[in-house]
């Protein structure tokens, strides 16, 4: 664990239940905004839609709402927005709804003001031209209502370009949101499926912080919290979406594991999923996760390469007599049968196991930052592996 840190997170965050009802009384960063929205149904049929609406009209702002963001936001859709929105004159952006609608609505906010029709000018990856930001970003809030990707205090978003089997970060150093609004009571219409997935997402940013080389004094604090959190809230929050307390647990920790992100970072973990949800659009990100989750933990810890950490963790998520690295793996598993995901299976969602050695070389190529930030060093043929043994 490092003993320093360099951190910045300059969102200011709502957090609480009913803080929606606040929102005309921020100060607004502009006249005109962009609400972006799932192609879904939930945002409108739940209210959350007409309550925004409704109070960025108390606030004197106009808005035009673009609705097409799906899981796995595409790099296609991103530029759909951003033209409606130079079209409309449009000079800030209110990103309402879960990660996907956040990771969208902060890139749309960046490419806005640039003066280029294609996304990938400012992207990494493997086909991007990296260019630096020839324009400012415009200014963007964020509307959280699910407790997963802590997207509301970061500043990039993931996006996928699927003709390359690229799903990668986006984003700048001035992406991170003006301020951010994180109301449980807007969580409490989540299914307990997409619940689970979500909340081990949340798990899952901390738990590879942790592990990470990048720890440090400050990055642990919020990966405790994050993790303690999780470990009491989500079963309860998964079986009974109305329990408040649970949802305001899983809401802090969802966003403990966004400062998680900013403070330290993830590690392959993710870069894994985002390669196996590159290559199959439909499997939610969180459902990636948890099927690899197990084998990709233990691979580190049969490396015996932060037993300690491991150890620690396993304790944060409730079993104070843990005393061995593979305790963690027996609590991990436990969490996903109570939450009824323990279960899920690659073949659903059309993988098939010749694709492993590509998508282990795609995890590296596209995602090799996170790579980096690994306990210990791992070659493309033991991801492969990981995803061999995660196979069902």
């Amino acid at each position: 664990m490092g003993m320093s840190y360099n951190f910045f997170a300059p969102t200011r965050v709502l957090f609480g239940a009913g803080q929606l009802n606040h929102l005309h009384e921020q100060v607004m960063p502009g006249k005109k905004a962009m609400v972006v929205i799932s192609d879904g149904k939930s945002t409108k049929a739940n209210g959350y839609l007409d309550r925004t609406l409704a109070e960025l009209k108390m606030a004197g702002v106009d808005c035009i709402v673009f609705d097409k963001v799906a899981a796995n936001p595409l790099k296609s859709m991103v530029e759909a927005g951003a033209k409606l929105a130079r079209t409309n004159g449009v000079d800030f952006i209110v990103a309402l709804g879960g990660g996907s609608v956040m990771d969208a609505g902060k890139v749309m906010a960046m490419f806005i003001p640039q003066p280029s029709e294609d996304l990938w000018d400012y992207a990494a990856g493997t086909t991007g031209k990296k260019k630096p930001l020839d324009k400012e970003p415009l200014p963007w809030v964020a509307i959280t209502t699910t407790a997963g990707t802590g997207s509301e205090v970061d500043a990039a978003g993931v996006i996928t370009k699927p003709e390359t089997q690229e799903k990668i970060g986006v984003g700048a150093p001035a992406l991170y949101a003006r301020f951010a609004i994180v109301d449980p009571e807007l969580m409490a219409s989540v299914p307990p499926k997409f619940t689970a997935y979500q909340g081990f997402d949340a798990l899952f940013h901390s738990v590879e912080g942790y592990i990470s080389n990048q720890a440090n004094l400050l990055s642990d604090m919020f990966q405790r919290a994050a993790i303690e959190n999780v470990g009491k809230y989500l079963v309860r929050a998964v079986k009974d979406g109305s329990d408040k307390e649970a949802r305001a647990g899983m809401a802090f920790a969802n966003t403990m594991s966004g400062y998680s992100m900013v403070s330290s970072a993830c590690t392959s973990e993710h870069s894994l999923e985002q390669a196996l949800s590159a290559y199959h659009g439909q499997l939610p990100h969180g459902a990636g996760l948890i099927m690899l989750s197990y084998e990709y933990f233990k691979f580190f810890i049969d490396k015996h390469a932060c037993d300690k950490r491991f150890v620690e963790m396993a304790r944060f998520l409730g079993k104070q007599d843990a005393s061995k690295p593979e305790d963690f793996l027996a609590v991990l598993k436990k969490l996903q049968a109570d939450c009824g995901v323990a279960d899920l299976k690659m073949s659903d969602y059309g993988v098939q196991p010749e694709e492993f050695p590509d998508m282990a070389k795609t995890a590296r190529a596209t995602m090799g930052m996170l790579v980096a930030c690994d306990p210990c060093p791992a070659t493309d043929e033991e991801f492969a592996g990981i995803y061999q043994r995660s196979y069902r």
